[in-house]
């Protein structure tokens, strides 16, 4: 190609005018023209700029946009993948479980894939291993580990002193000074059952314990293993064990065991059934803890008459520890507890107000100063006064005895 050729409209325009400036025939009129449009020519020529820097930018969207449909084709046309679960290995040789029809098949297992038997993996139709997925665990099981420690410690705790003992002896002696039980000769206990009146510091305990351990704490509720699916109660009792092993060192609370550990009976009903078959894994799971595990189990009703035999039975809960209601020394050292950050004046007399409670639970003592709070602040006050106690133990007094009142269905 010709350097004319290559050359633009400027380009050929400025050298047709230095020609003619050259040869004396170009006028001023025909300059000015020139000029004139060598002017349109550099405006036409930045539009041009433009659009083709615009076509640029819609031709890398659209590149973008066929790529990612191109990717979603692919996506759409891939063959789909199949769960197995491994049932042997060996020489690179595995035998899997196909999930859904228990199809089992014997394969050759690439070099790269490190299986082991119990993994789940993802196989194609020929029963290829295309890739190792975690273990599946129910979500509802993941949300009750408290990531956070509790925060509690045992001069949280008054009036235990000796349930606080035998704890610590069963639950966090086995964690932190294992070489104890070796040294003896004896296995650590498994399993702690606390039972007791309503309030009367079973949770409390199970976090105190966690938080001196400085162990994972999963808590629970009985309830919670009690699900409208049949399968499904025992699929999280499972899951929550098998958490616990994996988060080890942890203590696994199981609060008001009753509602799923009660004496085993059927009534013809699947919710009667499905509840037996829930309690049937908790106690498999129980049996299949090694005492020398870091993983140590805590429950906590306030009915043990209803629980099952086969639960309380030594090997399961080797420790049957009941938590009382506090005496009178135990009453006076929680409220002292839950008043040391308040502001009380001279006249609140603790050793009368110990007296007076007989027979209330800490949780009630602790309801007790609460109120006593509340009654200085609806006056705007600085401080609690004796009164501000008596008028809250009044209070929680009558509201007991009128739960406790037997209600009639005809007023």
């Amino acid at each position: 190609m010709s350097n004319s050729s290559a050359e633009s409209p400027i380009d050929t325009i400025s050298s047709k005018i230095k020609t003619q400036i050259e040869s004396d025939s170009l006028d001023e009129k025909d300059v000015e023209s020139l000029l004139h449009e060598i002017e349109i020519l550099k405006v036409n020529n930045e539009t041009m700029r433009a659009k083709l820097l615009e076509a640029s930018m819609l031709a890398n969207s659209y590149l973008e946009e066929t790529s990612k449909l191109k990717r979603q084709i692919e996506q759409l046309t891939t063959p789909p993948l199949f769960i197995a679960t491994v049932m042997e290995v060996e020489n690179k040789m595995a035998i899997i479980r196909q999930h859904g029809n228990n199809q089992e098949v014997l394969i050759k297992v690439a070099p790269h894939l490190n299986v082991e038997p119990g993994m789940r993996v993802c196989v194609n139709a020929a029963f290829s291993i295309i890739s190792i997925i975690t273990r599946a665990a129910d979500v509802r099981a993941q949300i009750m580990e408290l990531i956070n420690s509790p925060g509690i410690d045992y001069d949280m705790i008054g009036g235990l002193d000796d349930v606080l003992k035998e704890v610590i002896e069963s639950v966090e002696l086995p964690l932190v000074e294992p070489e104890l039980f070796e040294k003896i000769g004896i296995e650590p206990p498994t399993g702690v059952l606390l039972y007791g009146a309503p309030g009367t510091g079973k949770t409390l305990i199970a976090k105190a314990v966690a938080s001196r351990a400085k162990a994972t704490f999963i808590r629970m509720s009985g309830s919670d293993l009690v699900q409208k699916f049949v399968g499904e109660g025992a699929r999280l009792v499972k899951d929550v064990f098998q958490m616990a092993r994996d988060k080890s060192p942890s203590i696994l609370f199981i609060d008001e065991i009753d509602a799923v550990g009660g004496m085993r009976t059927h009534d013809g009903t699947t919710g009667s059934a499905e509840v037996n078959r829930t309690m049937l894994q908790l106690l498999a799971e129980m049996d299949g803890f090694d005492a020398t595990q870091n993983v140590k189990v805590i429950a906590a009703t306030n009915r043990i008459d209803l629980l099952d035999p086969a639960l309380l039975r030594p090997g399961r809960f080797d420790r049957i520890i009941e938590v009382p209601i506090p005496d009178e020394r135990g009453r006076m050292e929680i409220f002292k507890i839950h008043t040391r950050k308040m502001n009380l004046a001279d006249d609140v007399d603790i050793e009368k107000l110990a007296k007076m409670t007989e027979g209330l639970s800490g949780a009630d003592l602790k309801v007790i100063t609460k109120e006593a709070g509340m009654f200085v602040l609806r006056r705007r006050g600085e401080s609690i006064t004796m009164k501000d106690m008596l008028e809250a133990f009044e209070k929680v007094v009558a509201e007991e005895e009128e739960s406790n009142a037997p209600h009639s269905m005809f007023v």
